[in-house]
């Protein structure tokens, strides 16, 4: 399955403070597995909690921002995956300036996760649930075709392609718990 983030419309933050593109999502038996989305950040605020799930947040362009609260602080930095429990209230604040993040929230009873950044170079998944997400450059994938910036697939057979000088390729891997 292809997405492509300039087909996805905004809709509002879960809390009303921001809005986001869900990219793709798959549920089961009415039970949310996973949500795959790209969060437009332009002010500092709160940021929506999703009790007994998990999330992976990744800065794609901007410079960042900081997560506070229940005793706990995160630096979320451009293009470097930071895990964590999605029910914590936590607020955040911009690193100079409005930043676009991806975001994994899935449920931890029902997947694992796991979210890597791979530079210019070979690029290949393995078994499992694939999802291969372009933040720069691009990704020639030979028979699957060629992504461009913030364009991406999920794959369930592995794969192996490309990525160009100076791209980066967001890569999150689901297994079932």
């Amino acid at each position: 399955m292809r997405l492509s983030a300039k087909e996805s419309v905004p809709v509002p933050w879960k809390n009303g403070g921001g809005t986001t593109r869900e990219l793709s999502h798959r549920s089961e038996l009415g039970q949310m597995i996973w949500r795959l989305s790209l969060a437009d950040i332009s002010r500092d605020g709160p940021f929506s909690a999703f009790p007994r799930l998990c999330r992976i947040h990744t800065i794609v362009t901007g410079r960042g921002l900081s997560l506070v609260g229940g005793g706990v602080t995160f630096l979320a930095k451009p293009f470097q995956p930071l895990m964590f429990d999605g029910a914590l209230q936590l607020d955040a604040e911009l690193v100079d300036g409005a930043c676009q993040a991806f975001n994994v929230i899935y449920n931890p009873d029902l997947v694992q996760a796991e979210a890597e950044v791979s530079s210019a170079g070979p690029i290949r998944t393995e078994k499992g649930e694939n999802v291969l997400f372009v933040l720069t450059g691009e990704l020639d994938l030979g028979a699957l075709g060629r992504l461009t910036r913030h364009e991406g697939l999920i794959l369930k057979d592995p794969a192996s392609g490309q990525v160009s000088d100076g791209g980066m390729v967001l890569q999150i891997c689901f297994a079932p718990v």
